[in-house]
């Protein structure tokens, strides 16, 4: 078996056992003649394992009882609709600070069902730049505060959150979703697509405070709403089971290699491992993003020219690494290093942009 580093933002890698383990599981299921794929939801089997997994959520990030965790479908876009939908009253405002693609993104639907105040925006740095927290001004009337907690296509990630008092903040956190620890008291809701930290992609999961539960209108769509999915244990429609099952997997894993803390750690020695590369190339490669606000998940850099960018893109190909390219519509390279990456990936890399830099510099 041949096995890349897959440095891809998503759908990302996964670890190995676990996809071995799905593998010998994938026919037939704890010996009941039959797969995942195949068993009803309502099943004894299936039931452990979707409330194994939600409480498996709940212990890693230290959950109290106030708060709810549901699995749903339509990846974090739907959530970009579904927040103001369920938390936007009419005759109110939400906060927004507009931090790269993902935030403009969840903006332009907000603004389609509701009042948008913008306290932020970074199109004049570009995007390469994000606020001091305690910069930041927020309408103690305002419904809500959505901030985007790492954005994947530009590479800036909030290092810490804002206070805002009695205003509870909305985070998309699908990019860095249980990479680090962070005070949970401060968010009235968090979402976040599970294909980069926590599994695979068909699966979105959001942590939401009962308190914000009671804004859901019941004139919402019955999917569309907030309590339908709390009151059902997420089980009002039949949820991604096969993506539900591996997400299982994964948070046990995570569980056993120490939580939270131990992804904090990783994921700052992977970081600092490319960021140390690119600074050691001298003018080289170039990482655009200040900072106090580069992603330890997603690391975007330029090369000298266009033409040695896809050079460097194809020949680490060559050499077993993969999903190298940057975004589309911001071009370059980026490395993303989620929690499933080894190390030895990032040495890998960091090896290789040191080498290719000698060749072609």
């Amino acid at each position: 078996m041949h096995r890349v580093y897959n440095f891809n933002a998503g759908p990302s890698t996964l670890p190995l056992p676990i996809l071995e383990q799905a593998q010998e599981e994938l026919v037939e299921f704890k010996d009941k003649g039959m797969s995942i794929l195949e068993m009803s939801h309502r099943a004894k089997d299936y039931e452990e394992l979707h409330f194994g997994a939600t409480n498996l959520i709940r212990e890693l990030l230290g959950l109290p009882e106030t708060y709810k965790v549901l699995f749903l479908g339509g990846g974090a876009t739907l959530q970009f609709a579904m927040v103001p939908m369920n938390l936007l009253p009419a005759g109110r405002s939400c906060d927004f600070t507009l931090t790269g693609a993902w935030s403009k993104k969840a903006c332009q639907d907000a603004q389609k069902i509701g009042g948008v105040n913008i306290i932020y925006d970074g199109k004049p740095n570009n995007y390469l730049n994000l606020p001091d927290p305690t910069s930041l001004t927020v309408d103690c009337d305002a419904a809500y505060l959505h901030i985007t907690s790492n954005e994947t296509i530009g590479g800036v990630q909030w290092q810490s959150f804002p206070d805002t008092e009695e205003v509870p903040i909305v985070c998309d956190m699908s990019s860095d979703f249980l990479s680090r620890r962070f005070p949970i008291g401060k968010f009235g809701l968090i979402y976040a697509g599970a294909q980069k930290n926590v599994g695979p992609a068909g699966v979105t999961v959001v942590v939401i405070r009962d308190d914000m539960l009671a804004h859901s209108p019941n004139t919402l769509p019955v999917y569309l709403n907030y309590r339908t999915h709390a009151e059902g244990d997420s089980l009002y429609n039949t949820p991604p089971v096969f993506a539900i099952y591996l997400m299982k997997l994964v948070l046990e894993n995570l569980k056993e290699a120490g939580g939270l803390e131990t992804a904090e750690i990783w994921a700052g020695k992977r970081s600092s491992i490319i960021y140390s590369a690119i600074a050691d190339s001298g003018s080289f490669y170039f990482c655009p993003i200040q900072a106090h606000c580069r992603s330890k998940m997603n690391i975007v850099f330029r090369l000298p020219t266009e033409d040695l960018e896809k050079q460097f893109i194809k020949e680490a190909a060559d050499y077993g690494m993969v999903g190298l390219k940057g975004h589309r519509s911001v071009g370059g390279c980026r490395a993303s290093l989620y929690n499933a990456m080894p190390i030895e990936g990032a040495k890998a890399l960091a090896e290789f942009m040191g080498e290719f830099a000698v060749r072609r510099g």
